[in-house]
């Protein structure tokens, strides 16, 4: 089956060699592309790519409050946003995460790790494997900011479910959490399905946040 791909950017350079790279790719399918936010709704509304990845500055709506609103409309739940950005460390990819979306990409990226990505993501994972990522989210968690949920949110887990998710915090993917805690991958995909659920949360991307705000998991810790 194959996967839909849209793109929001406003540089059209950007656009195109991302489309000419996703034309070469059998199982994936070019559905469409934006150059502003506003123009990233109405892409994810008419079209419902299962991946769109979306730049966070553009202009008359950035990526940040258009992935905002594509994660929270139930009309485009089902698009999975992965943003794309110059520098490894921006505060601004730490506000897309928050918004809902499932990972990030440097604009860099080679046409073999971009594939993989879109992979990654559209099978209901998030970008979370690369190490830089784990390092942006422990860089801006640490940061005070009003709102920042208690361990209280933490209160229907269960001991296993924590321990699950201290290594999702971690970036193990559910084949390498099975295996830390030797239990069957289908076993660790359950586990993560529930916390998802008892904590209202879209993605693992969201889980990480999660971990780190709320004290389970201490920045710079291990």
């Amino acid at each position: 089956m194959s996967i839909r791909v849209g793109i929001a950017d406003d540089q059209s350079l950007v656009r195109d060699g991302f489309r000419v790279q996703l034309g070469l790719v059998a199982d994936m399918t070019f559905v469409g592309e934006a150059s502003n936010g506003r123009q990233a709704l109405v892409l994810a509304r008419q079209q419902r790519p299962d991946v769109l990845l979306m730049d966070v500055r553009m202009p008359e709506m950035d990526g940040i409050e258009a992935t905002r609103r594509i994660t929270t409309d139930p009309a485009t739940a089902g698009v999975r946003v992965l943003v794309l950005t110059t520098f490894e460390l921006d505060e601004h990819v730490y506000a897309a995460l928050a918004a809902g979306a499932s990972g990030f990409l440097l604009k860099d990226v080679t046409p073999e790790d971009l594939v993989k990505a879109i992979r990654v993501v559209a099978a209901g994972e998030s970008l979370l494997a690369p190490s830089v990522t784990s390092l942006l989210v422990r860089e801006f968690a640490r940061r005070p900011r009003a709102g920042r949920p208690s361990r209280d949110v933490l209160a229907g887990l269960t001991e296993r479910e924590r321990e699950v998710l201290v290594l999702v915090a971690q970036g193990l993917s559910n084949a390498e959490v099975a295996g830390r805690l030797v239990v069957s991958p289908a076993t660790a995909k359950t586990h993560v399905s529930r916390i998802l659920t008892k904590l209202g949360l879209r993605d693992r991307a969201q889980l990480v946040m999660v971990a780190y705000e709320s004290g389970l998991v201490i920045p710079g810790a291990g």
